[in-house]
């Protein structure tokens, strides 16, 4: 039995299919906002099974209360989505990471990767990172082939770099060996910054629009990106420490470019420590 549901079976004109979940590859909520500005007034192309997919004890679903009355629950959902950038047509498929049955999920996503004749597969993620919030945000990346990477973008540290999975990187592996070709694009969020970090869901808007050589809707992220920043501005330049820590951030930036592997480790060994979850290690 399949995990999803089709909605809408009409046709689509060799779409490219965005792919972005919350988890520990979205720091700062930065892929799935990038991805749901893309998707915003699309129409939903398919639904997937949320009872098969989500623990709704890790993931609890909300109650609204009003006046001591019970009123609605509002469920954690995952959505394909049909919209369209500039000339080209999308799926974009984003929302919570799932829980369980990550093989069958994979499955099905390159299912519907078929059914709908996808030609290209583009991820989008986030990742904590020794990095200064006064500086744009790095984009990293990975991909199927060598030349797939565009924009700039340069490929993740050289060498073996080993991390627990997620769940966007099996659907990743699955893809490629269906030869679609497969690129994902990693934005580098300040580890210090907590909630929602929207300059790093404008790179990857752009970086997006690069890949696609197309003007990218950036609605009012911009704007929220720049208040975001006065805020962290004002934090620092009250605080003599953290002053000093961004400003040695700066320096090593501007002196190295993109963090190393081993910095990119320590930053993700930081953060599941912080979630309590397991290690990683580079070899």
């Amino acid at each position: 039995m399949a995990l999803y549901s089709l909605v809408d079976e009409a046709d689509i004109n060799e779409p490219v299919l965005i792919a972005a979940f919350d988890g520990w590859v979205d720091a700062g909520a930065a892929s799935t906002t990038a991805a749901a500005q893309l998707a915003e007034r699309g129409t939903i192309v398919a639904t997937f099974d949320a009872d098969a997919l989500f623990d709704y004890r890790a993931r609890r679903p909300t109650l609204e209360i009003i006046d001591g009355r019970p009123s609605a629950l509002t469920w954690p959902e995952l959505y394909l989505r049909r919209a369209s950038l500039g000339t080209w047509n999308l799926l974009v498929l984003a929302g919570p990471e799932p829980d369980y049955r990550w093989r069958e999920f994979a499955r099905d996503a390159v299912a519907l990767a078929r059914r709908f004749g996808v030609t290209q597969w583009i991820s989008l993620g986030a990742i904590p990172a020794a990095v200064p919030h006064t500086r744009p945000v790095p984009i990293i990346g990975t991909a199927s082939r060598p030349d797939f990477l565009r924009g700039g973008v340069q490929p993740g540290p050289e060498g073996v770099l080993r991390v627990p999975s997620a769940a966007i990187s099996v659907l990743d592996l699955a893809v490629s060996e269906t030869g679609i070709p497969a690129v994902g694009y990693f934005a580098q969020v300040p580890h210090y910054v907590t909630g929602p970090y929207p300059a790093a869901a404008v790179e990857l808007l752009r970086a997006v629009g690069r890949h696609l050589d197309v003007e990218v809707p950036l609605g009012s992220l911009p704007e929220d990106a720049t208040r975001l920043e006065a805020r962290l501005n004002l934090a620092a330049s009250s605080d003599d420490g953290t002053r000093s820590y961004v400003t040695q951030l700066e320096e090593r930036v501007d002196e190295s470019g993109l963090a190393s592997g081993d910095d990119l480790i320590s930053e993700i060994e930081r953060f599941l420590r912080d979630r309590g979850g397991e290690g990683s290690q580079r070899a």
